[in-house]
């Protein structure tokens, strides 16, 4: 290994699946990696990487770091990569950092995986919603991600990577109290409300003793490098796109906790309700808490007006608001994921794994964030709750695309602010709470100038 202009090169041995490969599968592994993969295993190999660093700006990022590339070097038995200019903050006395070596390899094996036996494999129906949930199991599976010998237990946390210190430190209570009570956390595994869950429980679990704790961290390849891995997460997962990200997390989860966000917050809010809105989703029993610092009365209001005028009341029926109160909000979901334990036993159903969830295809078929696109819009009172509900998460997640994705970045460069258009009676309120995440610090790390990469059109 050896340093030149504060950057490391160096050869890397790939741990866990990749430490044991058949001579035909370093040889798919090595194509793959040089054959239309390798700019985006490098963009993700550089996000985890840079863990630790405050920036959210992934352009900025690739930008920064504009001499790094990685190799994947074919050896007798196995891989290895080979990494060049790498960020010195992932090297301590010349080693690479354990975690991050893990999360390195994490990366090549869902990259390398999603292209051979997802994306050019014919067993996989891509444009059908049963093919698209059966990709995503399978690609679970592949990174050990579904424990099937374990009772339901995983909490899925949400929220925003730019928060207040008062937040942070509230997530981390919560996350506290869910530890005690043996349960484990699952985010999207970047810092703010991703990290804070992680932490407290990390802590919780040392104090009863559980060394299994489990810290699932799942991303996607344009939002990684905004939201690099934290180093609490012992379990990292990358899948192909947002849509399929947020199918992992409602399938795997037995309970879902939001914590204050910004846009992609409101996101996974959306795609969350839209999803429990169908009503093949009547029965089941899917614990959702919203919750926050006593500053939070606020926050948690606007959206819960929100909420009720675009979605309607049976939305507001399927969370609970707590604020200022991790006790109250571990307790709620305990109790509620006892219940989802005794439906899916009295059901058969996979504790793991949630199949009996129905998902539309509205939810589920990638969305290109251009600026057609989001102009193009259906965003009106006049149609089922869940397609308003579809159409509204299509735009937020325009914003984030906008807000920290390089080609989103690029593309508001080049041609622009996105223009969201829709009925004045939807977009006044809509544009009332992105003025608020805006005022707030949420759409950006504190210390950045945000300019807003939207404009709203009634």
């Amino acid at each position: 290994m050896n340093t030149i202009s504060h950057g490391i090169n160096t050869l890397v041995s790939p741990e866990g699946s990749l430490e044991v490969l058949s001579q035909n599968e370093v040889n798919r592994l090595k194509s793959t990696s040089e054959n239309g993969q390798h700019g985006l295993l490098r963009g993700c190999a550089l996000a985890v990487l840079n863990c630790g660093n405050h920036t959210d700006d992934s352009k900025a990022i690739l930008e920064q770091n504009k001499n790094f590339d990685i190799e994947v070097i074919q050896q007798d038995r196995g891989v290895k990569l080979k990494l060049t200019q790498a960020p010195a903050s992932a090297f301590v006395e010349g080693a690479m950092i354990r975690g991050i070596r893990e999360h390195l390899s994490s990366v090549l094996r869902d990259i390398v995986y999603v292209s051979n036996e997802i994306e050019h494999n014919n067993r996989f129906d891509l444009n059908d919603p049963d093919g698209i949930t059966d990709a995503i199991f399978h690609i679970l599976r592949n990174a050990g991600a579904l424990k099937a010998s374990q009772k339901p237990n995983l909490v899925v946390c949400w929220g925003g990577h730019s928060i207040s210190r008062e937040e942070y430190n509230y997530t981390k209570e919560v996350g506290h109290e869910l530890g005690l009570r043996g349960l484990n956390i699952c985010t999207g595994c970047g810092p703010g409300a991703m990290k804070g869950p992680m932490k407290g429980a990390n802590l919780a679990h040392a104090k009863q003793r559980i060394r299994d704790g489990r810290y699932l961290g799942i991303s996607e390849p344009g939002i990684i490098a905004a939201e690099s891995p934290n180093p609490i997460v012992n379990e990292l997962v990358i899948m192909p796109d947002i849509e399929k990200r947020l199918e992992a997390f409602v399938r795997t989860a037995h309970g879902i906790i939001v914590f204050p966000g910004g846009a992609g917050t409101a996101e996974e809010i959306l795609y969350l309700l839209g999803v429990l809105l169908n009503p093949e989703n009547d029965e089941l029993p899917y614990p959702v808490i919203f919750t926050g610092p006593e500053n939070s009365h606020q926050y948690w209001q606007q959206i819960d007006e929100f909420i009720a005028l675009t979605l309607g009341q049976k939305a507001r029926q399927r969370y609970k608001i707590i604020v200022n109160d991790p006790e109250s909000v571990a307790r709620e979901m305990n109790s509620g994921i006892d219940q989802v334990e005794q439906f899916r036993r009295n059901n058969n159903d996979a504790f793991y794994f949630n199949w009996r969830l129905k998902i539309s295809p509205e939810f589920q078929q990638p969305f290109e964030p251009t600026h057609e696109n989001m102009s193009n819009l259906e965003i009106r009172p006049d149609q089922p709750p869940h397609i308003l509900a579809a159409n509204l998460r299509r735009a937020f997640s325009g914003i984030v695309a906008g807000n920290v994705k390089a080609q989103g970045i690029i593309a508001i460069e080049k041609q622009g602010p996105f223009q969201i258009r829709g009925n004045k009676a939807i977009m006044a309120p809509l544009d009332a709470l992105l003025q608020s995440f805006v005022s707030q610090q949420r759409m950006k790390l504190p210390g950045s100038d945000y300019n807003p990469c939207y404009e709203i059109v009634k």
